[in-house]
């Protein structure tokens, strides 16, 4: 597997991706961190894998406009509203990338155990080639990518506090990614996704 080191746009086969490591200085990332740590109310939602059902090994949060519900591998979430500092970083987004994005699904990975397998953001509420930009809080994780057909086409990279990374295009029809399991001790991480529900 490949290490992705580059910053900034990223050339990959079907897919666009741009990576920013620092996209909120150390103080607004640290603030901002403990913040959602503190106030959210996280959830451990049950999950359902090839016919048996599991424990998520995450917990997880949805924000959003209202009636812009989202579901994906049969959990379905409905939103609390945007808080002021939801707002302020999703209009930093924005104006970056000149999306605009209806629904934040957080996910606080509380140690190396926690996980996200390998996966596709493709569900039919986020449209054809959705644009998701993904923002990284706390501990550093190893971000893994491969190509569904291709491969050869396997790369990892690390995502630090405080960074984004932008995946449009057609990367989640040609790609798979995951946040794997590690035995190595980390502390914890938020991972915020900013998506456009239809």
């Amino acid at each position: 597997m490949e290490d992705l080191r580059q910053t900034g746009l990223i050339e990959l086969r079907d897919a666009q991706l741009r990576y920013e490591p620092h996209f909120l200085d150390a103080t607004t990332a640290d603030r901002l961190f403990n913040h959602l740590t503190a106030q959210v109310k996280w959830k451990e939602d049950h999950i359902r894998i090839f016919g048996k059902t599991y424990l998520q090994p995450r917990l997880t949060a949805l924000f959003g406009e209202q009636g812009k519900s989202y579901t994906y591998s049969g959990i379905q979430m409905l939103p609390t509203a945007f808080t002021p500092s939801l707002l302020d970083l999703k209009k930093k987004i924005e104006d970056l990338s000149g999306e605009h994005f209806t629904t934040c699904l957080l996910n606080l990975y509380r140690d190396g155990q926690d996980s996200n397998g390998w996966h596709a953001d493709n569900e039919k509420e986020l449209g054809d080639q959705p644009f998701i930009a993904s923002v990284s809080l706390g501990a550093s994780r190893t971000f893994h990518l491969k190509h569904r057909e291709e491969r050869s086409l396997r790369f990892r990279m690390q995502l630090e506090h405080g960074s984004l990374l932008l995946m449009g295009g057609a990367m989640q029809e040609s790609w798979l990614h995951q946040i794997p399991k590690t035995r190595k001790s980390v502390g914890k991480r938020i991972n915020l996704t900013f998506r456009k529900v239809y």
